[in-house]
C-alpha cells in the first residue's frame, strides 16, 4: 500500500523516486497525536530512501534526515515551495538527535545511502545538508572520502531550513543554538506520563490492597478510604516528575533531573501534607514523604534522555548515582508506610 504522502514519481538518470506532499492530512495531524502520547511510537517510521519534494533537477540540494515518521513529516512540511530531495536514513525508527548518539544516523549509514540511491547520478553538486542535531553522527571528511560527496551542516530547527536556503546555506547563530523552550518541553510531557501506564495500574493496585491492614486484622472500609488517599498521593508524586518538573525546568535549581525531580516531588508531598493526604501520624508521613520523593525523582530523571540539556554520558553517570538512592528511599518509605499501619506515632 502506497503511503498517502506520495503523491507521485520523479524520473532520473537513476530511475524514478516517489514524489512526497509537503502538506499534512488529517491522518498525518491523528497519528501524530497518538505518537505524542506513545501509542505506536516506535513503529512509526517511514522506508529509508530517497525522496522527491517538488520538481527537483540535478542542481537542487539534497537534505538528510531521520525515518521517524514525525521527523520526516517536519522536514518535509518546511520544505514546502522549494524543489528538493530528501535523503531518509534508516535509523530504526528513530529521531534525528536520539539515533546520531545511537550510532544509527551515522557515516556509515549516510554513504551506504547515497551508494544504494544513487544519488551521484541524480544530483551535479554532490553536496548533503545534514541536520545539526546529526553532526555527532556524521564526520562530514570520512563522507567526503567514501562517496565523494561534501557534507553541510544545516540548521537546528527544520523550520530554519528556508531561512538557511536563502542565506547561501548558511547558518547564523540562532539557527546553531539548541533551545528547549517550554512549548519544545510540554510536547514532551504526554509521552512520559504514558511511559508508566502499566506501572499506573499495578502499583495503585497494590497499595489499595495493602491499605486495608491494621492491627486488628484486614478492613475493607480503610483499604478503600486510605488506598483512595494513597493512590492520590502516588499519582500526584508521578505528575511532580514528569510533568511539573519539565515545565518548571529552568526554575528549578539543580543541574541533576533526579534532584529537580526530588524538589518538585518534596513540594507536592509539602501540599499534600497541608491537606491532610499524608495521614496524621509521623510514620506515615515520612514513608510518604520518602515514597513521593523518590517517584518524582526517578520520573524526572527519566526525561533526561528526551531533553537537550544533558549528554548520554551526562545521563549514564546521573542514574548510576541517583538510582539507588531512589531505590532506597523508596523502599524505606513503603517499609515505614506499612509499619506505620500497625503502630500509631
Amino acid at each position: 500500500m502506497t503511503p498517502g504522502f506520495i503523491t507521485g514519481e520523479v524520473s532520473t538518470s537513476a530511475g524514478t523516486i516517489p514524489k512526497i506532499s509537503t502538506t499534512w492530512s488529517h491522518r498525518d495531524v491523528w497519528n501524530t497525536i497518538k505518537v505524542r502520547w506513545s501509542v505506536g511510537r516506535m513503529k512509526y517510521r517511514v522506508a529509508p530512501g530517497l525522496y522527491a519534494v517538488g520538481s527537483p533537477g540535478p542542481a537542487s540540494h539534497v537534505f538528510v534526515t531521520a525515518n521517524f515518521k514525525l521527523t520526516f513529516d517536519h522536514v518535509r512540511r518546511a520544505l514546502a515551495g522549494i524543489d528538493a530531495w530528501l535523503l531518509v536514513l534508516d535509523t530504526k525508527g528513530v529521531n534525528v538527535w536520539c539515533a546520531a548518539g545511537k550510532g544509527t544516523f551515522s557515516t556509515k549509514e549516510l554513504a551506504s545511502r547515497i551508494s544504494l540511491t544513487g544519488l551521484e547520478k541524480i544530483v551535479s553538486h554532490h553536496k548533503v545538508i545534514v541536520p545539526q542535531l546529526g553532526a555527532v553522527g556524521i564526520s562530514a571528511h570520512e563522507v567526503k572520502n567514501q562517496t565523494g560527496f561534501t557534507v553541510i551542516y544545516g540548521p537546528v530547527m527544520a523550520e530554519d531550513i528556508v531561512a538557511f536556503i536563502n542565506a547561501g546555506l548558511k547558518a547564523t547563530k540562532k539557527m546553531r543554538t539548541v533551545e528547549f523552550p517550554l512549548r519544545e518541553r510540554l510536547k514532551l510531557v504526554p509521552v512520559e506520563l504514558a511511559n508508566g501506564g502499566s506501572y499506573l495500574l499495578l502499583v495503585p493496585a497494590l497499595f489499595l490492597i495493602l491499605s486495608g491492614l491494621n492491627p486488628k486484622g484486614y478492613s475493607l472500609d480503610l483499604a478503600f478510604n486510605d488506598g483512595l488517599k494513597a493512590i492520590f498521593n502516588l499519582l500526584i508524586a508521578y505528575v511532580a516528575g514528569c510533568a511539573l518538573a519539565p515545565v518548571l525546568l529552568p526554575w528549578i535549581p539543580f543541574r541533576r533531573f533526579s534532584l529537580k525531580g526530588l524538589a518538585t516531588g518534596l513540594v507536592a508531598a509539602l501540599a499534600l501534607l497541608c491537606f491532610g493526604f499524608l495521614g496524621q501520624y509521623v510514620i506515615g508521613i515520612i514513608a510518604w514523604f520518602l515514597m513521593i520523593g523518590a517517584l518524582a525523582s526517578f520520573t524526572a530523571m527519566t526525561f533526561t534522555g528526551t531533553s537537550t540539556f544533558t549528554s548520554l554520558s551526562g545521563v549514564q553517570k546521573e542514574m548510576k548515582t541517583a538510582l539507588p538512592a531512589q531505590i532506597g528511599m523508596a523502599a524505606l518509605g513503603i517499609i515505614l508506610w506499612i509499619v506505620s499501619k500497625f503502630i500509631l506515632l
